[in-house]
């Protein structure tokens, strides 16, 4: 269901239904604006959009800006434009949660970026060879989310208390966030990852990378190469940022071809923006901070969701409210971190006049 009910639609965009409990477990309906169709459609152009990317990168190469400032202008077009059909068909109310939810998720996707500079960083992989990486990664994690999301679905339609169970994840990863925020950011020592220890327990790696290929044979056995530990850390991190991911724009809709549409959206432009952006990221010093208390407030906003099915008198947070808090405190952070870096370079400049 919509976390504030269906918005009303005339009978031609009247979204289709599906079976999901009430507060207390009774089964009630589920509105989505996806038929089959919609949904072969758009799992159609997502595959054809990959499609693309695997052609572009097929041939390793670096990345220049403009390239990357194309592509990352495309592919914030494309979900801006999409919106704007979700707005027309649908109603005001499910072109808002779309948008919402599209920018929770893009926000959450340049955490991802985080994590990708320092997985790439460890490993020193050839610019070159970044890209594809970045693609499989992107791969990788529309997959786990696309399973996810299944999961969340069927999991809210037959127990509402999920929606508890995923505040209550929102709530303790804001708390992680946070903390490494208070820690001077994210850290992380790939060889420690569980998912690198084991492939290096069963398979040698080269000391060198092989081009694009992630394994090759050496002595008669079949060694890794350091590009395939490279993406075997990219999709373990793949894996935790769909379980932070899907609650949280849970939060926002719970319509399931949303909250695919809106992650997709956000995932498939992350391998160009993560050129543009490379060397701005760390100017963003308080995102961290503000991270947590998106996903804090969003973790609020769903556990006041079951609660208010249990006791009709407590209230809930509108979506508009939601987009108003997440743009609110994007721009705080960014204005925060931009006076910090300043202050930081005037008083830099005066210490080495002085």
């Amino acid at each position: 269901m919509t976390l504030l009910g269906p918005p009303s639609l005339s009978p031609a965009a009247a979204p289709t239904t599906a079976t999901a409990p009430t507060a207390g477990g009774s089964p009630t309906d589920v509105s989505s604006i996806a038929d089959p169709t919609l949904w072969a459609v758009t799992l159609g152009a997502v595959l054809a959009l990959l499609a693309l990317d695997f052609v572009i990168t097929r041939k390793p190469h670096e990345v220049s800006m403009r390239e990357a400032i194309g592509w990352s202008a495309f592919y914030i077009a494309l979900p801006l434009t999409f919106g704007l059909w979700v707005w027309s068909a649908h109603g005001s109310q499910i072109g808002l949660e779309y948008y919402t939810g599209y920018l929770l998720e893009k926000t959450l996707s340049i955490d991802n970026l985080f994590i990708f500079i320092l997985i790439l960083t460890s490993f020193a992989v050839p610019r070159v060879l970044q890209q594809r990486v970045l693609l499989i990664g992107i791969v990788g994690a529309l997959i786990m989310r696309g399973i996810f999301i299944a999961l969340g679905a069927a999991l809210i339609a037959r127990f509402s208390i999920v929606f508890l169970v995923f505040g209550a994840i929102l709530l303790l990863t804001a708390w992680g966030v946070l903390r490494d925020a208070r820690s001077g950011g994210h850290a992380i020592e790939v060889e420690d990852l569980k998912i690198v220890r084991v492939a290096r327990r069963f398979f040698p790696v080269t000391d060198d990378y092989r081009g694009s290929r992630l394994s090759v044979m050496e002595g008669g056995r079949r060694a890794l190469t350091p590009l395939a530990l490279v993406v075997l850390a990219i999709l373990g991190t793949d894996l935790v940022f769909a379980i932070d991911s899907v609650p949280a724009v849970y939060g926002i809709t719970g319509d399931p071809y949303l909250v695919f549409v809106t992650n997709a959206f956000a995932l498939l432009g992350l391998r160009a923006l993560y050129f543009v952006l490379e060397g701005a990221l760390g100017t963003l010093r308080h995102l961290g901070y503000g991270l947590a208390a998106i996903l804090a407030f969003i973790g609020v906003k769903l556990a006041l969701h079951w609660a208010h099915g249990v006791w009709p008198g407590v209230p809930t947070v509108p979506t508009l409210a939601s987009l108003a808090v997440i743009v609110g405190v994007l721009a705080i952070v960014t204005t925060t971190s931009v006076l910090a870096n300043r202050r930081d370079r005037q008083a830099k400049q005066s210490a080495d006049v002085g």
